[in-house]
């Protein structure tokens, strides 16, 4: 098979604790979904934890982690991990500086960010006070978590996975208990219900980083504090190869804040049935597409630094064809039952079953394009290792406008479906464009195609014995009716994929 023993081990390491922790994460929202429902409260929360949590993609998470780490490796490489951890200290100094002052002029201009993010709430003055007073209760999260993704960084560049995986364990656990306090005070706070959930946050974070400190000062690679902004020629450098993938990420993070624009537009809810269908297409695409990106990003900055052309072919062979085995049954299963999922995990309490109907209109939509997010997520690594940011910069504009064009096109007769719809094409578009790309830089193999054709073969036996099935059991409780299906779908999955030959044999075998 394609895949290598070391990716596969490494997949499983992230891919598990990934797993415990979007598991978790579906608990706290099945409590979010109890507690706030899907109305006024629930959407002035969602709309305050955006702006942490888009901020913090764009910072550590997400394209300076890709600037960072083969900047990183390179150094450790040339001059030895004593240069490698100067580098992260004159990076952490600068970031730590440019965040703060982001927190400052965000909690100062609150109102009119808020306005700009959901002009809608300009109709309901209550809806809109409690999204100003929320996010600036959770603005602070921003230097704190993108601190931990940074030093989860330097623990992936030393192919210290579990570190920074676990982190969001320790978010979700907060977040639960920020959620069961609300029935408590719900009475006093009104909208504003979600505070416990906002200071939940906090606490979060503080937890995240203590904890990621002690590993790496465990490790000896704690980053030196310090605000001497003065930056070293390897330094400069790698924040030239940041600017472009920070457009490349603001890019994705555009299509976000144009959804949450354009669904404040939309009837009450809307925000809250996208959010909850996302949180679904989440959990696949944590657990394969993050993790094996988490996973390749060292090995292709390591092989970019080698010269070693056929080490990067291999790995991304493996993680498509691994990425695809957990992948496509996935999207089969979301799109046949995206209404016994919602309705079993979600309807309960404030979230009733037409909120859950709503939200698998959604899901159905972001299922469709949950292989492209997958894709993205993998193929991405490979540009920024080659330091090659401004294609993905390119292609991020692509999908942007592709967004933009068809969100607005598509919410006049579908709504909030048509928005979901829009965010699926786009990102089918832009896997479609990186895997051209790669293919004609000699990076992808042909040989992917035909483990590809026996999964997809396999998922269709699934696909007809769920559609079959679902009618039989429509009358049993939504919990009851949810976990035979997941069941029978998935068993029958794994044994076609046995029958086909699909199986990846380092599933089974890892060394």
């Amino acid at each position: 098979m394609l895949i290598t023993s070391s990716l596969a081990r490494s997949f499983g390491q992230i891919g598990v604790l990934t797993a415990a922790s979007r598991i978790l994460g579906l608990l706290r929202d099945i409590v979010f979904a109890a507690f706030l429902g899907a109305g006024p409260a629930a959407d002035a929360f969602l709309v305050a934890l955006k702006l942490p949590n888009m901020f913090r993609r764009l910072s550590a998470e997400g394209a300076l982690s890709n600037a960072f780490v083969p900047s990183f490796a390179r150094e450790a490489r040339e001059n030895g991990g004593a240069s490698a951890l100067r580098l992260a200290s004159e990076v952490q100094a600068v970031l730590l500086f440019v965040l703060l002052a982001v927190v400052v002029v965000f909690e100062i201009m609150m109102p009119s960010i808020v306005m700009l993010l959901a002009p809608g709430f300009s109709t309901t003055p209550e809806r809109f006070a409690a999204a100003v007073a929320l996010a600036r209760i959770t603005m602070p999260y921003l230097p704190m978590i993108s601190l931990v993704a940074f030093w989860a960084a330097i623990a992936n560049a030393h192919d210290r996975f579990v570190p920074g995986a676990a982190m969001p364990i320790l978010f979700n656990v907060c977040m639960i208990g920020g959620a069961l306090v609300i029935p408590l005070l719900s009475g006093e706070l009104g909208v504003q219900k979600a505070k416990p959930v906002a200071f939940g946050l906090l606490g979060a974070g503080a937890l995240q980083m203590a904890v990621m400190y002690v590993v790496l000062h465990r490790m000896g690679k704690v980053p030196h504090f310090s605000f001497a902004l003065k930056t070293s020629a390897i330094a400069r450098r790698m924040w030239r190869k940041f600017l472009p993938a920070a457009l490349g990420a603001f890019g994705m993070q555009l299509n976000l804040i144009v959804d949450l624009i354009l669904a404040s537009l939309l009837p009450v809810g809307a925000i809250s049935w996208l959010y909850y269908a996302d949180r679904i297409v989440q959990l696949p695409l944590g657990i394969v597409g993050i993790a094996l990106g988490t996973a390749l990003l060292p090995r292709f900055s390591q092989a970019e630094a080698a010269g070693d052309n056929e080490a990067v072919k291999t790995a991304l062979g493996g993680a498509i064809t691994l990425g695809g085995f957990l992948v496509v049954p996935a999207v089969t299963g979301l799109i046949i039952l995206a209404e016994p999922i919602l309705t079993g995990l979600f309807a309960h309490g404030a979230f009733t079953r037409n909120d859950a109907g709503m939200a698998g209109l959604a899901l159905v939509a972001y299922a469709v394009g949950l292989p492209g997010f997958v894709l993205v997520k993998i193929l991405q690594p490979a540009f920024y290792a080659a330091g090659r940011p401004g294609t993905v910069l390119k292609i991020s504009a692509v999908m942007v406008i592709t967004n933009i064009a068809g969100s607005l096109l598509l919410m006049g007769p579908f709504g909030h479906m048509g928005l979901a719809i829009a965010t699926a094409i786009s990102g089918l578009l832009a896997a479609v464009i990186m895997m051209l790309l790669l293919a004609a830089a000699g990076k992808i193999s042909r040989a992917v195609l035909s483990p590809l054709v026996r999964i997809l073969l396999a998922s269709g036996v699934m696909a007809v014995l769920l559609w079959f099935l679902r009618p039989v059991v429509a009358d049993l409780a939504s919990v009851v009716r949810l976990l035979i299906l997941v069941v029978a779908g998935g068993g029958t999955y794994f044994a076609a994929a046995a029958l086909f030959g699909a199986v990846p044999v380092d599933l089974l075998r890892r060394r």
